[in-house]
Order: C-alpha cells, then structure tokens, then sequence
C-alpha cells in the first residue's frame, strides 16, 4: 500500500447505530489500506476481501457462515483480521471449507476463535502471514478422519505462526510443502496428529506443547527441521509416539521434553541428525530406531524411568551415542563413577536380553519392570549365552541435572505390578534355563509368555 493511499485511508463502522449494519455493506465501501470496526453482534458471511482491508471486531462480534464454503476467504495482500468470532463453514474437505482460507500474503489473523469448522485456518499458496492468539475447536462430533486441520499449510512459506491453541481437528497443524516456517508457542491437544508434517524443510518449533493426542508429531520426507524446547506428553493410542521421523535428513532436536507416551522417539530413515539434552522419561518404549536410519548422534539426554529405553529394527541402529565425550544420562545404568568426574567407568549397554526378546515380541512390554525380567537381565550379564547388543553409551552420565528451562518436572507416577505374578514366575524359570540350557530353551520360554492371557 502506497503512503499516499495510507494517508487517506478511513474507518467504517459497523453495527446498532453505525453507518454500516452489515459487514457485507462496509466491505462492498471499502478502499485499500481502510479499516472496518466492528462492534459486538452476529454478522452473516461468507466474507471475500479481494483489497487490502483491516477487520477488527471489538465485544467478539460473530461472523457466521451459511453452512457452506469458508466464512472468510482472503484474496488481497496485507490484511488483517482480528478479534472475531469465526463458526460455521461448509463440509467439503476437497473444497478446503475453513473459517478463514487466505491465498494472498503478509495477512495478520490473530486473536480469534474459531468454532464449529472443517478446517480452521487454511493457508493455500499464501507467504509471510501472521498467526497469532487464535483459538480452534474443530467438530468434535464427527469421526476424526472426516475434520479438518486446525491449521492447514499447502505450498506456504516463511510463515510466523504463535500463541495459538487447537483442540478437536483431525491434526493440528498439517503443513505440506511449505518450507521456512516459524512455529513457537502453541497448544495443541486432544485429536489426532498434534503435528502432521510433509515434504517441508527447514521449519522450526519453538516451546510447543503437544499433549494428549494419538501421536504428538510425524515429520515426514523432509530436511533441516528443529526442535527446541518443546513438549511432547502423554501421546497414546494405536501406533502412538512422541515424535516420528520418516525418511528425513538433517534435523535438530534440543531441550525438548518427551514423556508418558507410547514410544518417544521413532526414527525409519532418519539421517544425520542430532539429538540432545532433551529428557525422555516414563515412555513405554523411550526409542524405537530402524537400521535403515544412519549418522544419528545422542548427547546430553536423560533417558528417566522408560520401561524400555530402546528397540532397534534390523542388526543394529547405527547411532552414535556421545559427542565430544559426553554421552547420555540412564537411570538404570547399574555401573560406577569412582573418580567423580560425573562419567560412568563402564559403558552403559542400553539393550538387555528381555529388552532384546520385546523388541520381537512386543506383547512382552508388560513385563518388562517385573522382578522375573530383572532376573532374567542379571542372569545373562553374568553368564552370557546370547550375542548381546552393540548398543552401548561409551561415556554415560552419572547425575541427571536440571530439567531443561521452561519444562515442568514430572510428577512421580506409582509403579504397580500387580496381576504380573504368573508372568513373574515364568520369566524367572526363562532365567534359570538360559543359565543351562541356551538360547533355543529360552526362546521357547518367551514363545510360551507371548501367549499368555
């Protein structure tokens, strides 16, 4: 917008007693670089602004749509929409029916609410937007499958998204191809991906919050994506996990909290990538690598209470697990520290032989804290039959440290292992036997606790 147009730029009102009654009215008079004040009441959409015009609802007025296509569709460049109320779009998800769909660039959408959408904001072909403040409910009354994001980026790049909350879509941000977006700040929970990601590079995430979904973030086919100080919690369902990794390269991962979910960390393709002084603690299964990821490297971490603290798939995972000397902090790691330097004098293994058999046998996780399972593990230390893991943490910390800045502790979780007496016993006769009878003996025994109950 010229100076020329800014300096004779106007403001329309609209509502009870203004010039304009309806949003449509003040739209249809307004010129580029104009700002429309609209006041509290329910306004009826759809809305087109094909100019640059500023929207500002005070009293949270209501722009309602008719029950079909986006209630607010944006053309121009470098408008904003701000303080509204935004409910009632269509139900085409072909169609891309959103609250509010831009396809133009540097637009500021913040602080509002949108309510009862497919899609709650939709970004197609649209660069150097704003998205700040606002808060999604998708429609929590249909099947996942059929909701929309809450924020959905097609082929849209250098975007500044922040401070934003989303509960009930079918992921919370989907971005596709959009390259170099910014995204810090925001709340997403309570739907499926927290964070569904593809064929987009170098974005990052800043101190999100990820809870309560089926998986907390799929970033898939793409390159140089970092993470920092952001959290991942209590992310559990069918195929559940913290974060996943598919077929990407180059990516970052500092400082993030990853706890109480299905499996932490899932890496398939994953390669020359970072991770470290994150905390991954009470997962189920704290990493779960395949073989064809190559050149990760893991420093600085603290690897706290997980039932399992890794399943590779395949030989071996290939990572690293210390870099300049400083490996990764276990709270199981059994050894010992008589020079005080905070580095354990024994290489931490991180695979034990139960851990190993649950990495085959998944439905052995249950067991995995009973005393038979310890046993089992103490026995095979002492008189190992079974080629053991290459997995190993040269250099292991001794002393957790702080959590990292802006994380919360997590509270103490009681650990209950009742009705895991008869696995108990079994397990512990698998131990006795692999004492005298080898390896085939014992995958006997777990063949026969694979199928209990």
């Amino acid at each position: 917008m010229s100076g020329a147009a800014a300096l004779n730029a106007k403001v329309l009102a609209v509502g009870p007693g203004a010039h304009h009654l309806t949003l449509q009215s003040a739209v249809a008079a307004a010129l580029p670089g104009d700002t429309i004040r609209v006041s509290a009441g329910t306004y009826e959409g759809p809305i087109i602004l094909d100019r640059p015009i500023h929207l500002e609802g005070f009293g949270n007025p209501v722009l309602r749509g008719p029950g079909r296509g986006s209630v607010l569709t944006v053309l121009a460049d470098k408008c904003t929409i701000r303080g509204f109320v935004v409910e009632h779009s269509g139900k085409d998800l072909q169609a891309e029916d959103s609250g509010i769909l831009l396809k133009s660039n540097g637009n500021v959408v913040a602080n509002n609410q949108l309510r009862d959408v497919l899609y709650g904001i939709y970004l197609y072909q649209s660069a150097g937007n704003t998205l700040s403040g606002n808060v999604i409910h998708g429609r929590k009354e249909l099947q996942a499958g059929e909701r929309g994001a809450g924020l959905h980026l097609w082929n849209s790049a250098d975007n500044l998204i922040e401070d934003n909350v989303i509960e009930q879509a079918r992921d919370g941000m989907y971005i596709q191809s959009s390259p170099r977006n910014t995204i810090r700040r925001n709340r997403v929970s309570h739907l499926r991906y927290g964070l569904h990601f593809m064929s987009s590079d170098d974005n990052h995430f800043e101190e999100n919050l990820f809870s309560h979904n089926v998986a907390g973030a799929a970033i898939m086919y793409s390159k140089g994506i970092q993470f920092r100080r952001n959290a991942f919690v209590h992310n559990r369902g069918f195929s559940s996990f913290g974060i996943l990794f598919q077929d990407c390269d180059q990516c970052l991962s500092e400082d993030n909290l990853v706890a109480d979910n299905a499996t932490g960390l899932f890496a398939e393709a994953l390669r020359n990538s970072v991770f470290r002084n994150n905390v991954i603690a009470e997962n189920d299964v704290a990493l779960q690598i395949y073989g064809s990821s190559s050149n990760l490297s893991f420093s600085g971490n603290r690897f706290i209470e997980n039932l399992s603290p890794l399943q590779v798939i395949g030989k071996r995972s290939n990572a690293r697990w210390e870099i300049n000397g400083l490996g990764n902090f276990w709270s199981d790691y059994d050894g010992y520290d008589l020079d005080g330097d905070n580095v354990g004098d024994l290489p931490h293994r991180i695979q034990n032989v139960f851990e190993y058999l649950e990495g085959n046998y998944p439905r052995l996780r249950i067991y995995l804290s009973s005393p038979a399972a310890q046993a089992l593990a103490a026995a095979e230390r002492a008189f190992p039959i079974m080629q053991p893991s290459s997995e190993a943490d040269p250099r292991p910390v001794m002393r957790a440290g702080a959590v990292p800045a802006g994380v919360a502790p997590l509270a103490p979780k009681p650990s209950s292992h009742a009705g895991l007496a008869l696995a108990s016993l079994v397990m512990l006769a698998a131990g006795t036997l692999m004492l005298w009878s080898g390896q085939k003996r014992l995958r006997c025994v777990a063949s026969a606790v694979r199928h209990l109950g």
